[in-house]
């Protein structure tokens, strides 16, 4: 049931225009502090979890493993998605606690 809640909330938040995909869309979003939660794959290479754990730790954003890229990308109604990044703090607070 968890699942459902969180892919619905992540899907309410790209309809109001308050998510991003893409690494390089998600690492500019870090950098320039408009990203309060990054949703990474489970099966994202080893050099893009790198990657993206390393700009969260350093700017201190949470992230949060999701089962596959295929379900991030369902969510937003696109095709696989590796990683996202939640640009809005009220849709960060809820997929956190949907998502432990």
């Amino acid at each position: 049931m968890k699942q459902n809640q969180w892919m619905s909330l992540l899907g309410l938040a790209n309809r109001a225009r308050k998510i991003i995909s893409g690494e390089e869309l998600t690492v500019k979003q870090i950098q320039s502090g408009k990203a309060f939660l990054i949703l990474l794959s489970a099966d994202a290479s080893a050099n893009t979890t790198k990657k993206i754990t390393d700009k969260c730790n350093s700017y201190e954003v949470p992230y949060k493993i999701v089962e596959n890229r295929h379900l991030l990308g369902q969510a937003i109604g696109k095709e696989a998605r590796v990683v996202v990044a939640v640009l809005d703090d009220g849709f960060a607070k809820k997929m956190v606690t949907l998502l432990d």
